[in-house]
């Protein structure tokens, strides 16, 4: 199929951003414009002449605006094959073939995250031009689609290489964007619907934008990842985010997002696993405490932090190597110091990170489930044993716990004064965690009289209470729920130990 020559242009944009080299070298080929409302203000006030869609319809823009461009006379344009049978309705019914088509959608997603009035969300679900961009991407044999801003570029870049001309890959490769638009926004609105009724079990996802990454989780692997990544952070300096990367910062901004309120705190992150967490009257301490929890694990790992970094933590930082550190900012002279080294990734997020659902592909399925947001406090446990928790027990109990959550099943972990000592993660046995937890404790040279334990989920026998007194433990946190509870609580009452049950599980596979 030969080259297709630009002669008219319909063009109908929410943001104008970038819009206006467009508009003059559209003007410099020649081609005659069609335009609607504002978009048709915008290029009138640059001195480009333009045609109004009302003056090829006869029809005014009616209902507050919600038809403007829905009409025989401007689709039949863009609908149109370039061949003599539809060439000719056109010309009986006096249709300008439309060649070029340019819109950027109203902006419903930004809308719904910035108010919840119904009414002015729903105005912002586009009609007219998510129909235009259909039609447009359907005929991309004749017509060329531009679906969003984001492809404005591209199009400049082909007016000013190929002098008004596309080609038919040209043309199909806006088209392919096109419907990847149209998907991604109809979705968006279709989640803000199901969100608000109690009958939503489609499983719909977005895929834009697409982020090429260097590999997946090993080299031979491709990897892409699909969203967006800016909403989250903002990347500040350092090399191109990798696969890992991205699984274990989600790790990192789930756990330290569990901190948002009270003291400083660090959670340092080695394959997804908590390694090193603690909360001090500083941000400093808090680092050099999260850092002693396992200071061999740390090294090549993701920091994250819930504080602005200051140049004292930033030098103490800078002593090790990782891979990321993530926090809400960054003094200037820490900013100075921490990016000194080129391939170190340096970011900020704006707030902190809980998400409603989890997705995850499966044989050949997805599945889904509402993110674990359950977070115990001291009003939900209840003290099963003889002896209560002094207040300071309670409260690295519960420290513990949050720590078994971001933990791999099965896995237990060891606190004390508010700081990770030892974990157990990813064992196919709760006594294998225990003993990796203490091991991993006494080789880091921490004294485990007084500490307290956290598993995922219930004793089924007492063997791991039994081993946690041995090593100094004084207090236990766990869901409860075996039909054989009792005997860990016996064991417990007859040695002096402090046993809650929080009636929650918190596996992770």
């Amino acid at each position: 199929m030969e080259p297709r020559k630009l002669h008219n242009a319909l063009i109908s944009v929410y943001y104008k951003d970038g819009l206006e080299p467009i508009i003059q070298k559209l003007h410099d080929l020649g081609v005659t414009l069609f335009s609607t409302g504002g978009t048709q203000s915008f290029i009138e006030a640059l001195g480009i002449p333009v045609k109004s869609v009302e003056s090829l319809t006869d029809y005014p823009a009616i209902l507050d605006g919600r038809v403007k461009t829905l009409h025989p006379k401007v689709f039949g344009g863009i609908l149109a094959r370039r061949e003599p049978d539809h060439l000719a309705q056109l010309e009986q019914y006096a249709i300008p073939p439309i060649d070029l088509v340019i819109v950027d959608l109203y902006p419903f997603e930004e809308t719904v995250r910035e108010t919840n009035d119904e009414a002015t969300i729903i105005e912002k679900i586009d009609i007219g031009g998510i129909s235009l961009i259909r039609a447009a991407a359907k005929n991309y044999r004749d017509v060329v689609i531009i679906p969003c801003r984001e492809a404005y570029n591209s199009l400049l870049r082909l007016l000013e290489e190929k002098h008004g001309e596309t080609s038919l890959v040209d043309r199909m490769a806006f088209a392919t964007q096109a419907f990847q638009v149209t998907s991604s926004y109809d979705t968006a609105i279709s989640q803000y619907f199901g969100s608000r009724s109690s009958n939503n079990s489609t499983f719909q996802t977005q895929a834009k934008p697409a982020m090429l990454l260097r590999y997946g989780e090993n080299p031979h692997q491709k990897g892409t990842f699909f969203g967006p990544l800016d909403e989250m952070f903002q990347k500040l300096h350092g090399k191109e985010l990798s696969y890992n990367n991205l699984v274990d910062i989600e790790a990192a901004l789930t756990l330290i997002s569990e901190f948002k309120d009270g003291d400083p705190a660090t959670v340092v992150i080695k394959h997804t696993n908590a390694c090193g967490v603690a909360t001090r009257p500083t941000l400093i301490k808090s680092w050099h405490a999260a850092l002693a929890g396992d200071p061999v694990s740390a090294f090549g790992g993701i920091i994250a932090m819930n504080r602005e970094v200051d140049m004292e933590t930033a030098h103490a930082v800078d002593s090790i190597f990782y891979e990321v550190l993530l926090a809400p900012g960054y003094t200037p002279e820490a900013l100075t110091k921490l990016t000194a080294k080129k391939n170190r990734i340096l970011l900020t997020f704006a707030t902190f990170f809980q998400p409603k659902n989890q997705f995850r592909s499966l044989l050949n399925g997805v599945l889904e489930q509402d993110y674990d947001s359950q977070s115990e406090t001291t009003d939900a446990i209840k003290v099963v044993t003889e002896r209560t928790p002094t207040p300071l027990e309670l409260d690295d109990l519960l420290f513990a716990n949050i720590c078994a959550k971001h933990l791999k099943s099965n896995t237990i972990a060891l606190v004390l004064d508010r700081q990770l000592i030892g974990m157990g993660c990813g064992q196919t046995s709760r006594v294998d965690a225990l003993k990796q937890a203490i091991a991993k404790a006494q080789a880091f040279g921490f004294d485990l009289n007084g500490a307290v334990m956290a598993s995922d989920a219930f004793f089924p026998f007492p063997d791991c209470v039994e081993i946690a007194d041995s090593a100094g433990i004084r207090a236990v946190i766990h869901p409860g729920g075996s039909i054989k509870d009792q005997d860990s609580i016996d064991y417990c009452n007859a040695h002096d130990m402090a046993m809650v049950h929080t009636g929650n599980r918190h596996f992770k596979h």
